[in-house]
């Protein structure tokens, strides 16, 4: 949001920023995920080919799946999400 980046953003068109919530737990979920594959796939691994490298992370999905995925409930309902992305527009339009 700073001058620099905008003047920045307006000499490069071809960059587009996607804006999401600190708070946005789908995007936490999926970021400790990943954080769970490296501690406890890959990390201190050793894989001699992409392959290998592969294999683990597919045995990693298969035990994640069968063992500790749960469903994901969404508790918000459409319209609170709708004047979320609604509010979030007009402060993008106001700090131009």
């Amino acid at each position: 949001k700073t001058p620099e980046v905008k003047a920045w953003l307006e000499k490069h068109p071809r960059f587009k920023l996607h804006f999401t919530p600190t708070s946005a737990s789908w995007l936490n979920a999926v970021e400790g995920w990943f954080g769970q594959l490296e501690r406890r796939a890959l990390y201190r691994g050793i894989f001699t080919s992409v392959g290998e490298l592969k294999k683990a992370i597919r045995r990693f999905i298969q035990t994640h799946n069968e063992k500790l995925a749960k469903p994901f409930r969404w508790h918000k309902s459409a319209e609170s999400i709708m004047t979320s992305v609604a509010r979030a527009k007009l402060s993008v339009i106001n700090d131009k």
